[in-house]
């Protein structure tokens, strides 16, 4: 703020719990060999925190010019990440609590659009349920009857 920096929880004083990838895993350990717990993992080339206003203009703004994807901006990365976490399969929970949401509303509310490409995958996950629901109900050798109670005399027969 005002040039300082400033330690502490993200702007929505919401913890975050980001998965990382394990292909990522040994990149990220050679990038923290020799450090110490307290300092930062990624720093400016003297060493230094590393400041957003200097990281985009020195890093983020030529590396979009050279992948040609002039307007990419950092949250589109975020909302990348929130779409193959949601592609993936993980439940809206997880998602929540990676981005930082107070509440699971807030992740379907801004990334519902995401969830409705599932609708078909549903009905094929409930289509394969009630199949295997119907096979498992039906036993070799045992013939479908129908039981009829009479209502005069309670006897009960097969058909």
């Amino acid at each position: 703020m005002n040039g300082h920096l400033i330690w502490s929880t993200p702007k929505t004083r919401q913890s975050r719990d980001v998965p990382i990838p394990r292909s990522l895993i040994d990149g990220l350990v050679t990038q923290a060999a020799g450090k110490n717990a307290e300092d930062v993992l990624f720093s400016s080339p003297n060493g230094d925190p590393i400041r957003l206003a200097n990281w985009r203009q020195r890093v983020w703004d030529p590396a979009v010019v050279a992948s040609d994807l002039v307007g990419l901006t950092l949250h589109d990365l975020r909302n990348t990440a929130a779409s193959l976490a949601i592609g993936s399969g993980a439940p809206v929970k997880h998602v929540q609590r990676m981005l930082g949401h107070k509440d699971a509303a807030m992740t379907l509310n801004v990334y519902a659009s995401l969830f409705e490409d599932d609708l078909d995958a549903v009905s094929e996950r409930l289509d394969a349920a009630l199949r295997g629901a119907a096979a498992a109900c039906v036993r070799p050798g045992n013939r479908a009857s129908i039981v009829k109670i009479s209502k005069s005399d309670s006897q009960t027969t097969s058909d």
